[in-house]
């Protein structure tokens, strides 16, 4: 959770930055740096997300499994039976 405030705290410096008054070369860099917090913090969050990804499991239903078993001739004399 700190992570993602600290997502939200860079985005509202971010939008208030320019109307600071800084001069240009250190709002330049003010901006360069908090470009770099944010895309470290992402990448941090994205590792988190990858660790914790659980490889899904194949779910098999028995009315897949059944309908797969069909071969040419029992399909035909299903066909047939209808």
């Amino acid at each position: 959770m700190l992570k993602a405030r600290l997502i939200l705290i860079l985005g509202i410096w971010v939008a208030i930055l320019p109307y600071l008054g800084f001069p240009y070369s250190i709002k330049n860099i003010l901006f360069s740096l908090t470009g770099l917090v944010i895309i470290y913090t992402s990448f941090v969050i994205y590792k988190e997300l990858r660790l914790k990804k659980v490889k899904p499991t194949s779910k098999k239903f028995d009315s897949f499994l059944e309908n797969n078993s069909f071969k040419a001739e029992q399909r035909s004399e299903v066909i047939e039976q209808i």
